[in-house]
Protein backbone atom coordinates (compact mmCIF):
# COMPACT_ATOMS: atom_id res chain seq x y z
CA UNK A 1 0.00 0.00 0.00
CA UNK A 2 2.59 2.37 0.95
CA UNK A 3 4.68 1.26 -2.08
CA UNK A 4 2.41 2.48 -4.40
CA UNK A 5 1.35 5.42 -2.20
CA UNK A 6 4.65 6.70 -3.21
CA UNK A 7 4.80 5.84 -7.34
CA UNK A 8 1.34 7.44 -7.16
CA UNK A 9 2.51 11.04 -5.33
CA UNK A 10 5.97 10.83 -7.73
CA UNK A 11 3.48 10.57 -10.59
CA UNK A 12 1.45 13.63 -9.60
CA UNK A 13 4.07 15.66 -8.18
CA UNK A 14 5.93 15.24 -12.34
CA UNK A 15 2.87 15.95 -13.54
CA UNK A 16 2.40 18.87 -11.48
CA UNK A 17 5.56 20.10 -12.30
CA UNK A 18 5.57 19.37 -15.90
CA UNK A 19 1.83 21.50 -16.09
CA UNK A 20 3.76 24.78 -14.48
CA UNK A 21 3.74 27.74 -17.12
CA UNK A 22 7.63 29.05 -17.13
CA UNK A 23 9.41 26.83 -18.91
CA UNK A 24 13.19 28.01 -17.63
CA UNK A 25 12.80 29.46 -14.27
CA UNK A 26 10.96 27.72 -11.35
CA UNK A 27 8.23 29.66 -9.37
CA UNK A 28 8.87 30.29 -5.90
CA UNK A 29 6.65 27.45 -4.31
CA UNK A 30 9.07 24.90 -6.48
CA UNK A 31 12.06 26.50 -5.03
CA UNK A 32 10.67 26.86 -1.47
CA UNK A 33 9.65 23.53 -1.46
CA UNK A 34 13.37 21.90 -2.09
CA UNK A 35 14.08 23.67 0.78
CA UNK A 36 13.22 26.64 2.77
CA UNK A 37 9.54 28.68 2.12
CA UNK A 38 10.80 31.92 1.21
CA UNK A 39 9.51 35.15 3.12
CA UNK A 40 7.38 36.36 0.56
CA UNK A 41 5.32 33.11 0.61
CA UNK A 42 2.37 31.94 2.69
CA UNK A 43 2.93 28.21 4.26
CA UNK A 44 0.18 26.35 2.82
CA UNK A 45 -1.81 23.82 4.84
CA UNK A 46 -4.34 21.08 5.41
CA UNK A 47 -6.03 19.63 8.14
CA UNK A 48 -6.57 16.47 9.53
CA UNK A 49 -9.43 15.68 11.50
CA UNK A 50 -11.39 18.61 11.98
CA UNK A 51 -13.57 17.64 14.94
CA UNK A 52 -13.32 19.34 18.51
CA UNK A 53 -9.74 20.13 19.20
CA UNK A 54 -8.87 19.94 15.66
CA UNK A 55 -11.17 22.46 14.28
CA UNK A 56 -9.50 24.58 17.54
CA UNK A 57 -6.34 24.56 15.98
CA UNK A 58 -7.84 25.16 12.63
CA UNK A 59 -9.11 28.21 13.70
CA UNK A 60 -5.61 29.13 15.16
CA UNK A 61 -3.87 28.71 12.00
CA UNK A 62 -7.07 30.58 10.06
CA UNK A 63 -5.79 33.55 12.52
CA UNK A 64 -2.21 33.52 11.59
CA UNK A 65 -1.48 35.87 8.07
CA UNK A 66 1.30 34.11 6.70
CA UNK A 67 -0.97 30.83 6.16
CA UNK A 68 -3.29 29.56 3.66
CA UNK A 69 -5.39 26.56 4.08
CA UNK A 70 -6.02 24.76 1.35
CA UNK A 71 -7.96 21.40 2.51
CA UNK A 72 -9.85 19.72 5.10
CA UNK A 73 -10.20 16.16 6.12
CA UNK A 74 -12.73 13.81 7.90
CA UNK A 75 -14.24 10.74 8.63
CA UNK A 76 -17.14 12.48 9.80
CA UNK A 77 -18.83 14.37 6.49
CA UNK A 78 -20.16 17.13 9.15
CA UNK A 79 -17.30 17.59 10.45
CA UNK A 80 -15.43 18.22 7.17
CA UNK A 81 -18.23 20.41 5.63
CA UNK A 82 -18.45 22.69 8.39
CA UNK A 83 -14.54 23.14 8.70
CA UNK A 84 -14.71 23.52 4.87
CA UNK A 85 -17.50 26.39 5.64
CA UNK A 86 -14.94 27.73 7.79
CA UNK A 87 -11.95 27.94 6.00
CA UNK A 88 -13.87 29.61 2.75
CA UNK A 89 -15.94 32.04 5.14
CA UNK A 90 -12.51 33.62 6.35
CA UNK A 91 -10.85 33.61 3.11
CA UNK A 92 -14.55 34.56 0.74
CA UNK A 93 -14.35 31.76 -1.47
CA UNK A 94 -14.82 28.51 -2.16
CA UNK A 95 -11.70 26.88 -3.16
CA UNK A 96 -10.95 24.42 0.22
CA UNK A 97 -10.72 20.90 -1.04
CA UNK A 98 -12.29 17.99 1.33
CA UNK A 99 -11.36 14.69 1.80
CA UNK A 100 -12.12 11.68 2.92
CA UNK A 101 -9.03 9.83 3.00
CA UNK A 102 -5.99 11.33 4.65
CA UNK A 103 -3.62 9.80 2.46
CA UNK A 104 -5.30 12.22 -1.12
CA UNK A 105 -4.47 15.18 0.90
CA UNK A 106 -1.05 14.47 1.85
CA UNK A 107 -0.64 13.52 -1.79
CA UNK A 108 -0.76 16.99 -2.99
CA UNK A 109 2.55 18.40 -3.31
CA UNK A 110 1.29 22.30 -2.89
CA UNK A 111 0.74 21.40 0.96
CA UNK A 112 3.63 22.12 3.54
CA UNK A 113 2.30 20.93 6.39
CA UNK A 114 -0.71 19.42 8.27
CA UNK A 115 -2.81 20.34 11.75
CA UNK A 116 -3.21 16.45 12.68
CA UNK A 117 -6.72 16.85 15.36
CA UNK A 118 -7.57 12.86 15.94
CA UNK A 119 -7.91 10.38 18.36
CA UNK A 120 -4.97 8.22 19.91
CA UNK A 121 -5.07 5.51 17.90
CA UNK A 122 -4.96 7.17 14.73
CA UNK A 123 -2.08 9.32 15.74
CA UNK A 124 1.01 6.96 14.40
CA UNK A 125 -0.16 6.27 11.06
CA UNK A 126 -0.74 9.58 9.47
CA UNK A 127 1.87 11.67 11.16
CA UNK A 128 4.54 8.73 9.50
CA UNK A 129 2.91 9.13 5.94
CA UNK A 130 2.86 12.96 6.30
CA UNK A 131 6.68 12.64 7.07
CA UNK A 132 7.26 10.10 4.01
CA UNK A 133 5.06 12.73 1.80
CA UNK A 134 7.40 15.64 3.01
CA UNK A 135 4.84 17.55 5.36
CA UNK A 136 5.59 18.72 8.27
CA UNK A 137 3.17 18.51 11.12
CA UNK A 138 1.62 20.04 13.92
CA UNK A 139 0.04 16.93 15.84
CA UNK A 140 -1.82 16.47 19.41
CA UNK A 141 -0.92 15.02 22.74
CA UNK A 142 0.07 12.85 23.95
CA UNK A 143 1.94 12.12 21.31
CA UNK A 144 1.56 8.45 20.29
CA UNK A 145 -0.83 5.82 21.98
CA UNK A 146 1.81 3.76 22.30
CA UNK A 147 5.45 3.97 23.45
CA UNK A 148 6.42 2.09 20.72
CA UNK A 149 4.38 3.97 18.17
CA UNK A 150 5.77 6.84 19.36
CA UNK A 151 9.45 5.77 18.69
CA UNK A 152 8.30 5.12 15.18
CA UNK A 153 6.86 8.73 14.55
CA UNK A 154 10.15 10.06 15.91
CA UNK A 155 12.31 8.19 14.00
CA UNK A 156 10.18 8.67 10.66
CA UNK A 157 10.14 12.73 11.14
CA UNK A 158 13.65 12.50 12.01
CA UNK A 159 14.71 10.59 9.00
CA UNK A 160 12.66 13.05 6.66
CA UNK A 161 13.58 15.69 8.20
CA UNK A 162 10.19 17.18 8.86
CA UNK A 163 9.15 20.18 11.30
CA UNK A 164 7.16 18.63 14.71
CA UNK A 165 5.17 20.94 16.93
CA UNK A 166 2.78 18.98 19.65
CA UNK A 167 -0.37 20.69 21.29
CA UNK A 168 1.70 20.51 24.83
CA UNK A 169 1.16 24.48 24.52
CA UNK A 170 1.69 25.36 28.48
CA UNK A 171 5.34 25.57 27.01
CA UNK A 172 4.01 28.49 24.87
CA UNK A 173 2.81 30.73 28.24
CA UNK A 174 4.91 32.74 30.35
CA UNK A 175 3.53 31.22 33.86
CA UNK A 176 4.67 27.78 33.08
CA UNK A 177 8.09 29.20 31.18
CA UNK A 178 9.09 31.21 34.64
CA UNK A 179 8.53 28.37 37.11
CA UNK A 180 10.61 25.88 34.98
CA UNK A 181 12.94 28.71 34.95
CA UNK A 182 12.95 28.84 38.61
CA UNK A 183 13.95 25.00 39.11
CA UNK A 184 16.17 24.76 36.75
CA UNK A 185 18.53 27.40 37.70
CA UNK A 186 18.25 26.16 41.12
CA UNK A 187 16.18 28.50 42.97
CA UNK A 188 14.58 25.90 45.82
CA UNK A 189 17.74 23.68 45.81
CA UNK A 190 18.18 20.18 44.71
CA UNK A 191 15.21 18.83 43.46
CA UNK A 192 13.86 15.72 45.33
CA UNK A 193 10.17 14.89 44.48
CA UNK A 194 7.46 16.24 41.52
CA UNK A 195 3.94 16.05 42.13
CA UNK A 196 2.26 15.81 38.97
CA UNK A 197 -1.59 16.56 39.37
CA UNK A 198 -3.99 15.67 37.15
CA UNK A 199 -7.67 15.50 36.52
CA UNK A 200 -9.79 11.94 37.35
CA UNK A 201 -13.09 10.43 36.06
CA UNK A 202 -14.69 10.25 33.18
CA UNK A 203 -15.57 13.94 31.36
CA UNK A 204 -19.19 13.62 29.28
CA UNK A 205 -17.31 15.98 26.57
CA UNK A 206 -19.93 14.64 23.80
CA UNK A 207 -23.06 14.45 25.78
CA UNK A 208 -23.12 11.20 24.91
CA UNK A 209 -23.13 9.64 28.12
CA UNK A 210 -25.66 7.06 28.47
CA UNK A 211 -25.80 6.29 25.10
CA UNK A 212 -24.42 2.57 25.71
CA UNK A 213 -26.89 0.72 23.35
CA UNK A 214 -24.84 -0.97 19.99
CA UNK A 215 -26.56 0.97 16.67
CA UNK A 216 -25.75 1.15 13.29
CA UNK A 217 -23.19 4.15 12.55
CA UNK A 218 -24.51 7.06 11.54
CA UNK A 219 -24.50 7.95 7.66
CA UNK A 220 -22.25 10.93 8.00
CA UNK A 221 -19.41 8.74 10.34
CA UNK A 222 -17.13 6.26 8.54
CA UNK A 223 -17.11 3.97 11.59
CA UNK A 224 -14.82 1.35 9.88
CA UNK A 225 -12.27 3.23 9.15
CA UNK A 226 -12.68 5.17 12.15
CA UNK A 227 -11.83 2.19 14.36
CA UNK A 228 -9.21 1.80 11.65
CA UNK A 229 -6.08 -0.30 13.42
CA UNK A 230 -7.71 -0.50 16.56
CA UNK A 231 -9.41 -3.37 17.09
CA UNK A 232 -12.85 -3.50 16.00
CA UNK A 233 -15.73 -3.09 18.35
CA UNK A 234 -19.70 -2.11 17.18
CA UNK A 235 -20.74 1.08 16.94
CA UNK A 236 -21.41 2.54 20.32
CA UNK A 237 -21.92 6.26 20.20
CA UNK A 238 -20.89 7.12 23.58
CA UNK A 239 -17.52 5.90 22.91
CA UNK A 240 -16.25 7.86 19.43
CA UNK A 241 -16.44 11.47 19.26
CA UNK A 242 -14.84 13.50 22.36
CA UNK A 243 -15.78 10.14 24.49
CA UNK A 244 -13.70 7.71 22.57
CA UNK A 245 -10.51 8.90 25.83
CA UNK A 246 -12.33 6.95 28.03
CA UNK A 247 -11.67 3.09 26.02
CA UNK A 248 -8.05 1.82 26.29
CA UNK A 249 -8.26 0.88 22.63
CA UNK A 250 -9.14 4.15 21.44
CA UNK A 251 -6.97 6.65 24.35
CA UNK A 252 -5.76 6.25 27.59
CA UNK A 253 -8.31 8.11 29.93
CA UNK A 254 -7.47 11.42 31.95
CA UNK A 255 -4.38 10.03 32.77
CA UNK A 256 -2.37 9.97 28.96
CA UNK A 257 -4.71 13.00 28.07
CA UNK A 258 -2.96 15.22 30.07
CA UNK A 259 0.40 13.96 31.13
CA UNK A 260 1.27 15.73 27.69
CA UNK A 261 0.82 18.86 29.80
CA UNK A 262 1.38 18.65 33.43
CA UNK A 263 3.83 16.11 33.05
CA UNK A 264 5.80 17.53 30.39
CA UNK A 265 6.24 21.04 32.18
CA UNK A 266 7.63 18.55 35.27
CA UNK A 267 10.28 17.17 32.53
CA UNK A 268 10.92 20.90 31.20
CA UNK A 269 11.63 21.90 34.71
CA UNK A 270 14.03 19.18 35.82
CA UNK A 271 16.05 19.25 32.40
CA UNK A 272 14.70 15.80 32.30
CA UNK A 273 13.44 16.19 28.22
CA UNK A 274 15.38 13.53 26.55
CA UNK A 275 15.56 10.71 28.81
CA UNK A 276 12.45 8.75 31.19
CA UNK A 277 12.00 6.92 34.62
CA UNK A 278 13.79 4.11 35.63
CA UNK A 279 11.28 2.32 38.27
CA UNK A 280 6.73 2.55 37.97
CA UNK A 281 4.59 1.07 39.68
CA UNK A 282 1.21 2.44 40.46
CA UNK A 283 -2.52 1.45 41.23
CA UNK A 284 -6.05 2.89 39.44
CA UNK A 285 -9.04 2.11 39.30
CA UNK A 286 -11.02 0.39 36.68
CA UNK A 287 -14.64 0.15 37.18
CA UNK A 288 -16.86 -1.80 35.38
CA UNK A 289 -18.67 0.22 32.68
CA UNK A 290 -20.51 -1.16 29.60
CA UNK A 291 -18.41 0.96 27.64
CA UNK A 292 -15.22 2.77 29.61
CA UNK A 293 -12.51 1.31 30.66
CA UNK A 294 -9.84 3.56 31.87
CA UNK A 295 -9.07 4.16 35.21
CA UNK A 296 -10.46 6.49 36.82
CA UNK A 297 -8.60 7.01 40.08
CA UNK A 298 -4.77 6.51 39.92
CA UNK A 299 -1.44 7.09 41.35
CA UNK A 300 1.99 6.33 39.76
CA UNK A 301 5.02 6.29 41.59
CA UNK A 302 8.62 7.08 39.32
CA UNK A 303 12.33 7.06 39.85
CA UNK A 304 14.64 8.45 37.31
CA UNK A 305 18.25 7.75 37.32
CA UNK A 306 19.46 10.95 38.67
CA UNK A 307 17.61 9.82 42.25
CA UNK A 308 14.35 12.61 41.11
CA UNK A 309 10.49 10.97 42.05
CA UNK A 310 7.47 12.14 40.27
CA UNK A 311 4.18 11.17 41.44
CA UNK A 312 1.65 11.48 39.12
CA UNK A 313 -2.09 10.95 40.42
CA UNK A 314 -5.82 11.96 39.38
CA UNK A 315 -8.61 11.70 41.84
CA UNK A 316 -6.76 11.70 45.57
CA UNK A 317 -6.58 15.50 47.61
CA UNK A 318 -2.64 15.30 48.52
CA UNK A 319 -1.74 16.01 44.92
CA UNK A 320 -2.50 19.15 43.77
CA UNK A 321 -3.92 19.73 40.15
CA UNK A 322 -0.64 20.82 38.17
CA UNK A 323 2.80 20.18 38.87
CA UNK A 324 4.87 20.96 42.15
CA UNK A 325 8.73 20.79 42.25
CA UNK A 326 9.88 20.15 46.09
CA UNK A 327 13.58 20.92 46.56
CA UNK A 328 15.61 21.03 49.71
CA UNK A 329 15.55 24.87 49.90
CA UNK A 330 11.61 25.44 48.52
CA UNK A 331 9.11 24.51 46.25
CA UNK A 332 7.45 25.79 43.22
CA UNK A 333 3.73 24.95 41.83
CA UNK A 334 2.29 26.25 38.82
CA UNK A 335 -1.08 25.20 36.92
CA UNK A 336 -3.41 27.23 34.38
CA UNK A 337 -5.41 28.85 37.17
CA UNK A 338 -1.88 30.35 38.66
CA UNK A 339 1.29 29.92 39.99
CA UNK A 340 2.75 30.12 44.06
CA UNK A 341 6.17 29.16 45.92
CA UNK A 342 7.73 28.69 49.33
CA UNK A 343 9.41 31.04 49.74
CA UNK A 344 7.43 33.88 48.23
CA UNK A 345 10.19 35.75 47.16
CA UNK A 346 10.88 33.61 44.71
CA UNK A 347 7.59 34.91 42.26
CA UNK A 348 9.83 38.31 42.12
CA UNK A 349 12.39 36.57 40.96
CA UNK A 350 14.86 38.78 38.36
CA UNK A 351 16.98 36.45 36.55
CA UNK A 352 20.27 37.41 35.73
CA UNK A 353 22.55 37.31 33.38
CA UNK A 354 24.29 34.03 34.87
CA UNK A 355 21.06 32.58 34.91
CA UNK A 356 19.94 29.60 32.21
CA UNK A 357 16.92 30.57 30.23
CA UNK A 358 14.69 28.04 28.76
CA UNK A 359 12.73 28.29 25.74
CA UNK A 360 10.79 31.38 24.61
CA UNK A 361 7.71 30.87 22.21
CA UNK A 362 5.95 33.71 20.28
CA UNK A 363 2.90 31.38 20.78
CA UNK A 364 2.30 27.65 20.30
CA UNK A 365 1.27 27.81 16.00
CA UNK A 366 3.54 30.95 15.76
CA UNK A 367 6.29 28.75 17.02
CA UNK A 368 5.61 26.18 14.44
CA UNK A 369 5.42 28.06 11.80
CA UNK A 370 8.43 30.09 12.71
CA UNK A 371 10.20 26.78 12.76
CA UNK A 372 8.48 25.46 9.33
CA UNK A 373 10.59 28.54 7.87
CA UNK A 374 13.84 28.50 9.66
CA UNK A 375 14.28 24.26 9.83
CA UNK A 376 14.65 24.82 13.65
CA UNK A 377 13.37 23.31 16.91
CA UNK A 378 9.89 23.90 18.07
CA UNK A 379 9.72 24.42 21.66
CA UNK A 380 8.14 20.68 21.98
CA UNK A 381 9.54 18.94 19.34
CA UNK A 382 9.09 14.74 18.49
CA UNK A 383 11.10 13.55 20.31
CA UNK A 384 10.74 15.19 23.68
CA UNK A 385 6.92 14.42 23.62
CA UNK A 386 7.87 11.10 22.71
CA UNK A 387 9.27 11.32 26.60
CA UNK A 388 6.69 13.67 27.85
CA UNK A 389 4.58 10.74 27.40
CA UNK A 390 6.47 7.98 28.35
CA UNK A 391 5.40 7.98 32.12
CA UNK A 392 1.77 7.84 31.46
CA UNK A 393 2.37 4.78 29.11
CA UNK A 394 4.69 3.04 31.41
CA UNK A 395 2.21 4.30 34.01
CA UNK A 396 -0.80 2.29 32.42
CA UNK A 397 0.96 -0.77 31.81
CA UNK A 398 2.34 -1.15 35.58
CA UNK A 399 -1.63 -0.60 37.17
CA UNK A 400 -2.79 -3.06 34.30
CA UNK A 401 -0.12 -5.85 35.63
CA UNK A 402 -0.45 -4.91 39.21
CA UNK A 403 3.62 -4.63 39.45
CA UNK A 404 6.53 -2.80 39.60
CA UNK A 405 8.43 -2.11 36.75
CA UNK A 406 12.18 -1.01 35.73
CA UNK A 407 12.82 0.10 32.10
CA UNK A 408 15.47 1.10 30.18
CA UNK A 409 14.92 4.60 28.63
CA UNK A 410 18.01 4.46 26.18
CA UNK A 411 16.78 1.05 25.01
CA UNK A 412 13.24 1.86 25.62
CA UNK A 413 12.44 -1.71 27.14
CA UNK A 414 10.65 -3.03 30.17
CA UNK A 415 13.34 -5.24 32.04
CA UNK A 416 12.60 -8.80 32.84
CA UNK A 417 9.54 -8.79 31.89
CA UNK A 418 8.14 -10.13 28.77
CA UNK A 419 4.33 -9.56 29.08
CA UNK A 420 5.19 -6.09 29.89
CA UNK A 421 7.79 -5.27 27.80
CA UNK A 422 5.08 -6.60 24.73
CA UNK A 423 2.41 -3.65 26.01
CA UNK A 424 4.98 -0.95 24.80
CA UNK A 425 3.41 -1.53 21.35
CA UNK A 426 0.30 -2.32 20.23
CA UNK A 427 -1.39 -5.07 17.48
CA UNK A 428 -2.86 -3.23 14.38
CA UNK A 429 -5.66 -4.34 12.70
CA UNK A 430 -5.31 -5.59 9.32
CA UNK A 431 -4.45 -4.06 6.66
CA UNK A 432 -2.75 -1.34 8.53
CA UNK A 433 0.74 -0.93 9.61
CA UNK A 434 3.66 1.20 10.79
Amino acid sequence: MQEQKRRDFIKQTAAWLGALAAPTVLPARVIARAGRILPSEKIVMGCIGVGWQGTDNMLNFLSEPDVRIVAVCDLDRNHAENARTLVNKKYDNNDCAVYHDFRELLARPDIDAVSLGLPDHWHAIPVIEAAEAGKDCYGEKPFAHSLREGRAMVDALQRHGRVWQTGSWQRSLERFRFACELVYNGCIGRVNHVQVGLPAGYSDFAGTFGRDRVTPPPAELDYDFWVGPAPYSPYIESRTHKNWRWHLDFGGGQLTDWIGHHGDIAHWGLGLDYTGPIEIEGFGDYPSHPVYNTATRYRISTRYANGVHMTIAGGHKDIRSGTKWIGEDGWVWVDRGGIDSHPKSLLNYHFGSNDRRLYRSPGHCRNFLDCVRSRGLTITPAEVAHRSATPGHLGQIAMLLGRKLYFDPEKEVILNDPTANAMLGNSLRSPWSL
